[in-house]
Order: structure tokens, then sequence, then C-alpha cells
């Protein structure tokens, strides 16, 4: 009996100093590892906000993208951090980062059509076809852009519909920006009769458009004769005007111009078709045949 006692009082005071050696031990490494945490979130706050900030200062950087990169660094931060408090306890940081690479080849996969729109977002706000309250049409989409975002960007169609594209059918697609510039063309195109005078259409033509003020003076505005359709001579107007002018000039012009048409004689022809009486009748050989029979 006294001798399993006193192994028994030798075993408690050998786990009780092992477990003070360890609770020191580790008491350290908790401390350790709190310090670094809260250096560590300081330190992400802190490098987000200049990166942020930074980001701001370069020339077409967008809100949106500098907020997506100085996030995207201070979550790298807080991952560093991690990896070194997991350190601290002894904890093979390599496996683990090997573990997160997987597992981020493995969320990457299964998020694909998802990353390729982050992609396409952070394209379009770098290179910037395209900016708020601009209006662009593609192939199959078209309005005026409200929201360019990560993942989809909003438009608002001529009609007042909302809609959301994602931002992989914008890249993907030629883009045509009718905002973009700061000037526009319109080419005004009318048919009149072969027996109208041809000048004096162009000149009424003319006069319509440098009346106007809207229209530019340089580049200057100049007609010519397009086409020479079946039942009209078709007569170009090129003029110039600025990209908010561009739909209220071209609707005033194409009624000014019917006006002035009609009050100087000019005709503006509709399709038709002339026959000649007096040639002779040409038939099949089948329909012929049936003629000769009856």
């Amino acid at each position: 009996m006294d001798q399993q006692a006193t192994d028994f009082i030798v075993a408690t005071r050998s786990a009780l100093s092992q477990a003070s050696a360890l609770a020191v031990q580790y008491s350290f490494s908790i401390v350790g590892a709190m310090l670094l945490l809260l250096v560590g979130w300081a330190l992400s706050v802190l490098v987000r906000r200049w990166a942020h900030n930074g980001l701001l200062q370069v020339r077409g950087i967008d809100e949106t993208l500098a907020r997506f990169f100085a996030n995207f660094i201070r979550y790298a931060v807080l991952l560093l951090v991690f990896i070194a408090v997991l350190g601290q306890f002894g904890v093979q940081t390599a496996s683990i980062i090997a573990a997160l690479g997987a597992a981020g080849l493995a969320i990457g996969l299964a998020l694909q059509g998802t990353l390729q729109n982050i992609a396409a977002g952070i394209m379009l706000l770098v290179l910037r076809p395209f900016r708020v309250g601009e209006y662009i049409e593609t192939g199959n989409i078209s309005g005026t852009i409200q929201e360019v975002g990560l993942f989809a960007t909003e438009l608002r169609t001529p009609d007042g519909l909302y809609r959301l594209a994602p931002n992989s059918t914008l890249w993907n697609v030629p883009i045509t920006n009718f905002s973009r510039e700061s000037t526009r063309r319109f080419a005004l195109t009318i048919g009149i009769g072969y027996e109208d005078d041809i000048d004096i259409a162009q000149n009424l033509m003319r006069e319509l458009a440098e009346r106007d003020p809207r229209v530019l003076a340089d580049p200057p505005v100049s007609t010519f004769v397009s086409e020479l359709a079946d039942s009209a001579v078709v007569l170009t107007m090129w003029y110039w005007t600025s990209a908010a002018d561009f739909w209220p000039t071209s609707r005033d012009m194409i009624k000014a111009a019917k006006l002035a048409f009609d009050e100087n004689g000019i005709s503006i022809p509709f399709p038709q078709v002339t026959y000649n009486s007096s040639a002779p009748l040409i038939t099949s050989p089948p329909e012929k045949a049936k003629r000769e029979k009856a």
C-alpha cells in the first residue's frame, strides 16, 4: 500500500509538473497569438485604407475596382496572420498552405462561371469601354449604364426597363458606345423624283442644316447623290452635331426637309413599277400551247 501511494503521488506530481509546463508554454503562445491577431487586424485595416486611397489616385481606376483590390489585399494580410498564428501552436503551416491551395482550386472549378464574370468585371473596370450614364449597344444588349459591378452590369433600356447583364456577356462581344465621343455625324437620306432638280434639292437640304444652330460648322455640311434607285434619285446629306443634340436634331431635320420639299415642288416618290402596254405578252411554252389549243 505504501508503495502504491508513493507511486500515485509521484505520478500526480509529474502530471501536475507537465501540465504547468504546458500551461506556461501555451500561455505564452496564446498571448502571442492574440497580440499577433490584434496587430494583424490593425495592419490589415491600415493596408486596406492605404491601398484604397492609393488606387484612387491612379487615373482610370474605378471606385468599385479600387475597393475590390483594397479588400483583396486586406484579406491576404489576414490570411498570412492566421497562418502565423497557427505556427505559434506548432502547426505545420506548409500543409495548411497546401490544403488552402487545394480548397481554392476546388472552389474555383465550382464557381467557374462566377469567377469568369469577376475577371470580366475587372477588365471592364480597368479598360473602361463604357462608364455610368453612357448608352451602349452590343449584339443582344442595349441601354444606358447605371452601375458597373464585379459580377454584373446594370442598364436601363430606352423604354425604361431594368436590365442586368453578366459581365462576361459584355466583355466577349463588340461594344458600340454612343456617348463616348463628343460629336456624331448624321446621314439624312431622301429620294426625289427623276424629273426633279437635283441642285435645288441639295441646296434646300444644305440650307436647312446650316441654319440650325445645333449643326456644327466644322466639319462642313456635305450633300451628294448616293444612289440612282429604281423609283428615285437618292440624295444624302452629312452633318455633325454634339452627341447630346444628335437625336433631337435628326428628327427635326427629317421633318423640316419634308416640309421644304413640299413648298418647293420637290417630290418624294414611292416605289412603283411601270408596264409598257404596247409590248407583246410573253408567255411560257405550256401556256402558249394551252391558248393555241383553246
